[in-house]
């Protein structure tokens, strides 16, 4: 048993940091669809992300790559009418963010005025920073992603995991602190190795969420 404060209506994002300061395990899940988000949220579940693996999981495409602004806003609302306590992620599609900063706070914009989502996901650190401040000085929140990113994978080598290597392993904790600068709420990390993972979570402020990177992060989401 944690000891979790008991909330009444949504979980207020600021809690997740006291969370990890108190080491309450954050539990966050994947959901597509309104009876999933209902059964997170009789759950008890802390985040949950509509994440674009659903051009995978649901509309039967062979990567993540092929999901549409129009169907994550589309899955968004669903999942949002059925999970009222846990917090919404809605994962930006490939495409939505990358172009400009403008695009990716208009596309932001979309997905909580028209999808109910309470914040964001973006892939990746570099040129993503600029996005994350923008949709952060918008005043969307947003959810760091680093290691292995699945809309980039081909550019990784695979799906495959990553910060193997001494060099590797800097640059994803240099990553996950300028993500952390810019204003990001929570980082994943992917497959990234469990050392690696523990600490980039003890320098981090901020809550990790890990999927595939060992047991020192803040909080796992199951997919």
């Amino acid at each position: 048993m944690t000891s979790r404060p008991e909330t009444a209506g949504k979980l207020p994002l600021t809690d997740l940091v006291g969370m990890k300061r108190r080491r309450d395990p954050i539990v966050m899940v994947t959901a597509y669809d309104f009876p999933s988000g209902r059964i997170a949220d009789a759950a008890g579940v802390d985040i949950v992300l509509v994440g674009d693996s659903a051009a995978m999981t649901v509309l039967g495409n062979e990567s993540t790559v092929p999901a549409t602004m129009a169907e994550m806003v589309m899955l968004t609302r669903a999942v949002a009418r059925g999970a009222r306590r846990p917090l919404v992620v809605a994962d930006m599609p490939f495409g939505s963010f990358q172009v400009s900063d403008e695009e990716a706070v208009r596309n932001g914009v979309h997905f909580l005025k028209e999808a109910g989502a309470d914040a964001v996901k973006v892939e990746g650190a570099g040129s993503t920073v600029s996005r994350v401040l923008a949709l952060v000085g918008a005043g969307i929140p947003v959810m760091g992603h680093i290691g292995l990113t699945p809309q980039s994978a081909t550019m990784l080598g695979g799906f495959r995991a990553q910060g193997r290597t001494a060099a590797k392993a800097r640059e994803l904790l240099e990553d996950a602190l300028t993500l952390e600068h810019a204003g990001s709420f929570a980082i994943v990390l992917e497959a990234v190795p469990s050392p690696v993972a523990a600490r980039i979570t003890e320098a981090l402020s901020i809550p990790t969420i890990g999927i595939v990177s060992g047991g020192g992060v803040d909080g796992q989401v199951r997919v």
